[in-house]
């Protein structure tokens, strides 16, 4: 058996914190108060705002309460605004706010150059491959 430290898995777990770290700092260079699920909640609602609270939850690997905790962060940051959903009143209606819109117009191109930083000297075609080969992990592990 091998030591963790030497399996695939530790190598994807360190790149995903080490990424998340970096962009985080260069985040506060521009916006001194969100966290990289907070931005990424911000774009899913900007893109896709029929997007449902559950939905997001699962795109950004949250369970529906820490999401929840999230908006309601984010509603108080003044990032976002929630009402009653007008066709059924036991859901909220979530927007972003100008705030929210100015918050990510600021941090695209924080978010390209920490890309471009973290793919310096990666082909397209090793992209790829490291893609396919991550969905086919997690198709391995979804037949389970």
């Amino acid at each position: 058996m091998k030591v963790p430290a030497k399996t695939v898995f530790y190598h994807i777990e360190r790149t995903i914190k080490t990424y998340r770290k970096f962009s985080r700092q260069n985040f506060l260079k521009v916006v001194d108060d969100i966290t990289v699920d907070q931005k990424l909640v911000l774009q899913y609602l900007n893109d896709r705002p029929e997007l449902s609270q559950n939905e997001i939850a699962e795109l950004v690997f949250k369970d529906n309460a820490s999401l929840t905790r999230m908006i309601d962060l984010l509603v108080r940051k003044g990032f976002l605004d929630r009402s009653i959903n007008p066709k059924d009143r036991r859901r909220f209606h979530i927007e972003l706010t100008p705030k929210g819109k100015e918050i990510l117009e600021k941090l695209a191109p924080v978010i390209a150059e920490n890309r471009k930083r973290a793919f310096a000297g990666i082909s397209e075609e090793e992209l790829v491959q490291l893609e396919q080969t991550l969905n086919k992990i997690v198709s391995n592990l979804n037949k389970a």
